[in-house]
């Protein structure tokens, strides 16, 4: 084994819980120790522990939440078309899912149009409207998007169409005049959780729609698309999405979606023990796969089906996406990588080409932040117009920088940490120059390195008996909630080894005193060969497959040499 390896992140452990804390909440240190690690304050424990309905909030908290019932009430009592229009990723297609079940549950008349990655991109268009309006819709609801798109809302109604706006993103300055724009986010909105999914706006609207009618109940068979969303979608895990995924997670594990349970058995994943990370890395890449790879009806169809056969068929067509999309991302990070070796000088990365896949773009971005923490932006270009996916780092709010751009661009939106834009071909060049000194400004005096926050510094011997059980009454575990995170220092590598079918992934076995562990590397030191023989780790503890068996081991997040 070699002699020496160098962090790769910053390592912050976090102070130790008070002890008035400690005295206010009569919880295990530990347990402690990770809630005050979150901001939980001892009057919200308990709440936060036991996730349940207390978190809700009152959908008629929601901005234009009345004027939105209002008019779907009178739509069904007329019988118009009602068109819903949503966006082509998880979240988008769930809700979707959820507003058009919910509203044929009314009795309304109901058109699903889901745009096209590749030809039509993010948001509502102007073609897609006039179709609709062909069609003889008289209302469009959005899902996921329509917060940002002032001028389409504004030619639906030349055409004499209503729209009721449902959104999570961030609204301009300018909200579209619909007759409602149902949105957490906007700075009027007096909802408590701010931070819902686009699926669990769609459901609070649905829930007002519902309220104290006798089909309320039947509302709960859709948590599922919504956790599955709000997951997915990387919503932060506390306050009411919390409820949402816990709820959901109930009703996903004894799931009656024929398409559902096909994914499950084709993606080899075990029914009935499903959590967040299962939606993270095996469900969510499986649904947003078709829509990244060629037109989203597949998963909509998929979670929609009642035939067991179509939905087996279904799954089967995205496992074959999703294995696509790999091989695809993979092909585009290695061109955009070799050709970002030039550049990695600058405080923002950005990287064009015509070869680059609209579908895929967005994940590499991700990985290249993941691998030199900078702000990256990955653009397919074409023609005429060119298609931008970004990605972003804490200290870089991409969504304020594209707004200082938006002379340029012919659209854009999103989250600070996760955006996308169209600009005409002819301003790509001074976009990216635009860019990269709006990051000079910002970053340019900073030490770019990603920080891992460490919740406690402890022994081996520390993980053994309750413990895991004790940090599981933290789940569901995602953004703003992650796995609990520890360090332990001076651990001896008394075994290590690659992984069969990838070189730089290892197993290992690690010892401290009389403790010993088994541990995973899924990548963090890339060099197998050059472990040192006595470490200090960083890591969370969790499940997973040992010999045949569900083991508890260690997930290594980074090392360093003792």
């Amino acid at each position: 084994m070699g002699a020496d390896l160098n962090q790769r992140a910053r390592w912050r452990v976090l102070p130790p819980v008070p002890d008035e804390y400690l005295d206010a909440c009569a919880l295990p240190r530990l347990l402690a120790q990770l809630l005050h690690n979150r901001g939980v304050k001892p009057d919200e424990i308990e709440p936060f522990l036991a996730a349940d309905y207390r978190l809700e909030g009152d959908p008629f908290l929601l901005p234009d939440i009345s004027e939105a019932v209002n008019r779907v009430y009178r739509a069904v009592l007329r019988r118009e078309k009602i068109a819903v229009y949503g966006d082509f990723d998880v979240d988008g297609v769930t809700a979707v899912v959820i507003l058009a079940r919910g509203l044929e549950k009314l009795g309304g008349d109901v058109i699903v149009y889901i745009p096209d990655r590749f030809t039509e991109g993010h948001g509502l268009n102007t073609p897609a409207i006039e179709a609709l309006y062909a069609q003889g819709a008289d209302l469009i609801i959005t899902a996921d998007c329509g917060v940002t798109d002032v001028a389409q809302v504004r030619r639906a109604q030349e055409l004499g169409m209503d729209a009721i706006v449902t959104d999570h993103h961030v609204p301009l300055e300018e909200l579209p005049r619909a007759v409602a724009v149902v949105d957490p986010k906007r700075r009027d909105s007096a909802y408590p959780c701010s931070d819902l999914a686009g699926a669990g706006v769609v459901f609070k609207f649905m829930q007002a729609l519902f309220h104290r009618d006798s089909r309320e109940r039947w509302l709960a068979g859709l948590l599922d698309l919504v956790a599955l969303a709000t997951v997915t979608d990387l919503s932060p895990m506390v306050g009411e999405n919390r409820y949402l995924v816990k709820e959901g997670l109930k009703v996903l594990n004894k799931s009656r979606r024929p398409g559902i349970r096909a994914m499950i058995e084709v993606a080899g994943v075990k029914a009935g023990a499903l959590n967040s990370d299962h939606i993270s890395w095996v469900l969510g890449p499986r649904l947003n796969a078709a829509g990244r790879m060629n037109y989203a009806s597949t998963s909509y169809r998929l979670l929609t089906t009642q035939s067991a056969a179509e939905a087996r068929l279904l799954a089967l067509e995205l496992e074959e996406k999703n294995a696509e999309r790999q091989k695809l991302s993979n092909e585009v990070l290695c061109r955009a990588r070799e050709k970002l070796a030039g550049k990695l000088h600058l405080p923002l990365l950005m990287e064009a080409d015509e070869s680059y896949s609209i579908g895929v773009i967005g994940p590499v971005a991700g990985k290249l932040v993941d691998e030199f923490y900078k702000p990256v932006v990955v653009v397919s270009i074409g023609p005429e117009q060119c298609q931008g996916s970004c990605r972003s780092i804490a200290e870089f709010d991409m969504v304020l920088a594209l707004e200082e751009c938006g002379d340029l661009l012919s659209a854009f939106g999103g989250h600070p940490m996760a955006a996308g834009f169209t600009v005409p071909r002819e301003n790509l060049a001074q976009l990216e120059e635009r860019l990269i000194g709006l990051a000079r400004e910002q970053l340019g005096h900073l030490d770019l390195r990603p920080e891992l926050v460490i919740d406690a510094e402890l022994p081996l011997s520390a993980l053994t008996g309750e413990t895991f059980t004790l940090m599981q009454r933290l789940s569901p575990f995602g953004r703003a909630n992650p796995s609990p995170t520890f360090l332990t220092r001076q651990v001896e590598v008394i075994e290590c080894r690659s992984f069969a079918n990838h070189s730089e992934w290892l197993n290992l076995k690690l010892r401290q005193d009389s403790t010993t562990w088994q541990a995973v590397d899924f990548g963090v030191s890339k060099r197998g060969s050059q472990v040192p023989s006595c470490i200090d780790i960083v890591y969370n503890l969790e499940t997973g497959r040992w010999n045949g068996e569900d083991v508890l081991r260690l997930n290594l997040r980074d090392l360093a040499s003792s």
